[in-house]
């Protein structure tokens, strides 16, 4: 401890009264020029105990020479070094040369610097550190040198400059996509505008294409119109799509846009629908059928006739019936419904079709105050000739609540068409009844309710329904007030 104090103590008195920089440590010799090198003195010429002086060495310098060394050696009362540092371009420089005494022990035990890129070793024999052999440190793992850091941004700048001129070539694209697309559907609508004289109008239209095959306007007359069709707001909502008030040269009509998965709904109906023979007074007028390309998305339209009384399951909500309105509205729909379920023979004849979603939402009031019946997309085909029953491929399901026992507890036969006419009559008995408590008798009609609404909740599950229609065997409740109405209680019976 002394030793060390000492030590220190001449160190600090040295550089202060000697004026010397701690560099000169590596280059001088640790004796001043002219002084006797078997006394070592301190910067103003103090003499140095015995006891503290190293004893003098010869060492091999190379790069840290002093002015005087002859044949690259050097003599100092400290220690011979080999340091290998890294300069400003990367390479190492292996130098050597005489360290003084002063601070050699902090020098020479300086550890490996990974930063600065430097090694120093240090040796007490002559002419020792002729064999030291430094090596550098490895470099600092993950850190990037200058000229990797310059790459990395220039990299950064060629990958930003590319994807900017992609995105806006695909820009550029598909904005011109978008104009060619409306440009060539503008010129096929000015093409197409030739297959319908100026002034026809679409019950000009439908007449004369009553007189052919019976089954709709041709196929290009149809495309033509859903073209020109122009939509107004929109007027409905269901599980297949939507439903919007369009016009056609200046007449209302019913657009009904199928979301894209429903696309076995709209192609079903519209082969329905244009089934020879298929129109009927009762059963909602079909005017188009089309697929539309906007260039972003598909739309698949199916254009019918417009009622501005809505649906059944509406009308009765805000409407009361006397006799003669129920009788109009129970006779139509039963007219509709029959004519579905006819087969007509002939060269020329149609199917027997069967409705299998039958219910008040799915039947439109004319302004006659009748019914026609609508949607169609799960309607089944009967032929005699061949006796199948052409079932459509779709996912959809009828309406829950007005699904007869035999389909509620899976007992229908497929295969016979008898049985789904049996389910369309009896979800017409369910739609006799909501009718039959908006009429007025004796000045009391009842609320319009849905069938079943005080046995399932509001959106009934199979089981709710299952266990209510097949296991319980329940039924719409009839008021007391229909066995007093001779109309009402043929309905009740």
């Amino acid at each position: 401890t002394k030793s060390l104090y000492r030590y220190i103590l001449f160190s600090r008195i040295s550089i202060l009264l000697g004026g010397q920089n701690p560099d000169y440590m590596l280059h001088g010799t640790g004796v001043k020029p002219g002084s006797d090198p078997k006394r070592p003195l301190s910067g103003d010429g103090f003499t140095v105990a015995p006891e503290d002086a190293a004893r003098f060495l010869s060492c091999y310098c190379s790069g840290h020479c002093p002015e005087d060394a002859t044949n690259n050696t050097c003599d100092t009362n400290g220690q011979c070094f080999a340091i290998i540092e890294e300069d400003e371009h990367g390479e190492a420089i292996l130098t050597s040369g005489c360290m003084k005494y002063e601070g050699s022990h902090f020098q020479c035990k300086d550890s490996p610097n990974a930063q600065t890129r430097r090694t120093i070793e240090c040796c007490s024999t002559d002419f020792c550190n002729r064999d030291l052999q430094p090596t550098l440190p490895p470099p600092i793992p993950g850190k990037p040198q200058l000229w990797n850091a310059h790459l990395l941004a220039f990299l950064i700048s060629v990958m930003v400059c590319c994807f900017t001129l992609v995105a806006i070539t695909v820009v550029c694209y598909y904005r011109y996509k978008l104009q060619t697309g409306r440009r060539r559907y503008q010129r096929d609508l000015e093409q197409d505008e030739a297959f319908i004289p100026a002034g026809e109008s679409l019950k000009d239209l439908i007449s004369q294409s009553s007189t052919g095959s019976g089954s709709g306007l041709p196929l290009l007359v149809q495309r033509t119109i859903a073209k020109q069709i122009q939509m107004v707001r929109q007027i409905g909502k269901g599980r297949y799509g939507e439903v919007w008030l369009g016009r056609w040269r200046g007449e209302k009509v019913a657009v009904k846009v199928f979301f894209t998965r429903e696309e076995a709904s709209w192609f079903r109906e519209t082969e329905i629908y244009q089934t020879v023979l298929m129109r009927h007074e009762n059963i909602l007028g079909f005017i188009a059928a089309d697929i539309k390309g906007t260039g972003a998305f598909t739309q698949l339209f199916l254009i019918t006739d417009y009622h501005e009384n809505g649906s059944l399951y509406d009308y009765l909500k805000y409407t009361t019936l006397d006799t003669q309105a129920l009788l109009r509205l129970a006779y139509s729909a039963a007219c509709g419904l029959c004519h579905l379920h006819t087969e007509i023979y002939g060269t020329q004849g149609k199917p027997a079709i069967a409705h299998r979603d039958l219910k008040s939402k799915n039947i439109l009031i004319k302004k006659n105050g009748t019914c026609c019946i609508a949607d169609l997309g799960l309607a089944v085909k009967y032929n005699s000739d061949t006796n199948e029953v052409d079932v459509p491929l779709s996912t959809r399901m009828g309406t829950r609540r007005y699904m007869p026992p035999e389909v509620l507890d899976e007992t229908l036969n497929k295969n016979q068409f008898q049985a789904y006419i049996m389910a369309d009559i009896y979800s017409y008995g369910l739609i006799v009844w909501e009718m039959a408590r908006r009429c007025v008798t004796g000045g009391i009609v009842e609320e319009y309710q849905l069938p079943y609404w005080d046995m399932v909740p509001s959106e009934p599950s199979y089981e709710d329904m299952r266990e209510v229609v097949c296991v319980k065997g329940m039924r719409p409740v009839v008021s007391n007030r229909w066995n007093s109405d001779e109309v009402r209680s043929s309905i009740a019976v």
